[in-house]
């Protein structure tokens, strides 16, 4: 009995630890876009995403599938410095669904001199070839 509380114990620490690690890397990413979005460098912002015809975002416009489209409808929404502004994030939730998937629940704010703007998102974060990435994104 005092073996299986034991391992019981050891199993518990190494999830929690893992866990950790999960969440810091999908908030090292989120960091990682801020930077990148920050410089103007939309195509480093789009790193986090994942990088496949089966992405999903979901923004005021409709649906979006693929990187690519995703990636030239930040372009075309966002093609000046002016438009980009300054990226906060104000993270709100990041909960463990499963070993493979994670959700994170945030606002995001751009301070810009063309007029702030801002919102909500839910992202569905995916572990693919031992990475997490952005498979759908819902911003509001």
């Amino acid at each position: 009995m005092k073996h299986l509380l034991l391992y019981t114990v050891l199993i518990l620490s190494v999830t929690c630890q893992a866990q950790d690690k999960d969440k810091e890397a999908i908030l090292k990413i989120l960091d990682n876009q801020t930077k990148a979005w920050n410089k103007g460098d939309v195509e480093n912002f789009m790193v986090g995403y994942w990088n496949n015809d089966s992405l999903m975002y979901v923004g005021k416009g409709g649906i979006t599938y693929g990187y690519n489209p995703t990636l030239e409808n930040y372009k075309k929404n966002y093609g000046s410095k002016e438009k980009m502004g300054e990226l906060t994030f104000t993270i709100l939730h990041v909960k463990r669904l499963s070993p493979e998937y994670y959700q994170v629940v945030g606002k995001w704010h751009l301070k810009r001199s063309v007029g702030d703007v801002g919102g909500y998102y839910t992202l569905l974060f995916r572990k693919i070839k031992g990475e997490w990435v952005i498979i759908s994104d819902h911003s509001s």
